[in-house]
């Protein structure tokens, strides 16, 4: 399947039905008077969140989306039909934004999460809304109301629990493979992977979605190789698990390049929980391993992890270890709205 995680998208809401000039006129009733009926609402449009996507593949196909125009009256006082509502259907995570990129509408990360975007106009008045002491035979009707209109983004920010960073060919999709389902494309070059993958993870009884996004190169924050674009799949995440390649000849560079990157792009990824480690382990003599281990040590302040995830060594070691830092985060998480409603 292709993955598309950002769309531009026109919606308009159904205009309004025209009221209507109507009068009674059957046989030996006298002065039956005016009966002209409303007209219907036009349609809304409406974002509902689904559980079964998790790409906004659609929109590349369709980009206009517009509801149904309200009925117009009828007479004997028949209101005009509704007009059908249009539903845009997007996967959990999905942000509609303002045309100017920057404005965020709404946030849609639970399936059955709905939003009405536009309303549909108002249907007129018919005649038989006119009617009063003085005029007992209006011939006025009003329009229907127009719809709005708008061009909107949809932006896929994937749900994960954690998310695997580091640069190209650190070997972050063989480790998802190794742990998970998932399927990502390996390859011994760099940008194998070029849009997000999530596998689900499960160690000692406990289940957790890892995502694996494209990996990051020194000047990400500003255009450079894929960029940095692919990090909003991971600020939904609890913790991120950090892979440096012990191959390069300094891991020490690597990480901070990476570091520098994620804290540059802000919205608090930097301040997100992580859990380090050397991957690769089994291509490096175990003297060189352990003293780049030291090396890494030094820089980021905490011991790496060392992990294989060709030969599964270290593998429970970094599951154990994100999983720990998952359940502490989401524990956090349900005590402060707790704490924020206590009083003394």
């Amino acid at each position: 399947m292709q993955f598309l995680d950002q769309a531009k998208v026109y919606v308009r809401s159904g205009d309004g039905g025209n009221g209507c000039v109507g009068f009674r006129r059957e046989k030996f009733i006298e002065f039956g008077g005016p009966d002209g009926g409303d007209g219907g609402r036009g349609g809304d449009v409406i974002v509902e969140c689904v559980a079964n996507l998790n790409t906004l593949l659609d929109f590349r196909y369709q980009q206009h989306f517009k509801a149904k125009k309200g009925g117009a009256g009828m007479g004997q006082n028949r209101t005009g039909a509704g007009g059908a509502d249009v539903v845009l259907k997007v996967p959990p995570g999905t942000q509609i934004l303002d045309e100017d990129e920057e404005t965020l509408l709404a946030d849609l990360t639970e399936p059955g999460d709905r939003v009405v975007l536009l309303r549909g106009g108002n249907g007129g008045f018919g005649n038989a809304r006119f009617k009063s002491s003085t005029n007992r035979a209006p011939r006025l009707a009003n329009p229907g109301q127009a719809g709005e209109e708008m061009y909107i983004w949809l932006r896929l920010k994937l749900i994960g629990d954690a998310g695997i960073i580091g640069l190209p060919n650190a070997g972050k999709s063989t480790f998802l493979a190794a742990v998970s389902a998932a399927k990502p494309k390996i390859a011994d070059y760099p940008f194998t992977t070029l849009h997000p993958n999530l596998g689900v993870v499960r160690i000692d009884g406990f289940d957790f979605v890892l995502a694996d996004i494209p990996g990051l190169i020194e000047g990400a924050h500003e255009g450079a190789g894929i960029g940095d674009r692919f990090l909003g799949h991971v600020e939904r995440t609890a913790v991120l698990l950090h892979l440096v390649d012990a191959t390069l000849d300094d891991p020490v560079e690597a990480y901070e390049i990476v570091r520098g990157e994620v804290e540059a792009y802000g919205a608090g990824l930097g301040e997100k929980p992580e859990v380090l480690a050397l991957s690769k382990a089994d291509a490096v003599p175990k003297d060189e391993l352990k003293a780049k281990a030291r090396e890494l040590k030094k820089a980021a302040g905490v011991k790496p992890l060392i992990v294989s995830a060709a030969t599964g060594t270290g593998v429970p070691e970094v599951l154990r270890a994100v999983a720990a830092k998952i359940k502490a985060v989401r524990a956090e998480e349900k005590a402060e709205p707790a704490r924020a409603g206590w009083r003394p």
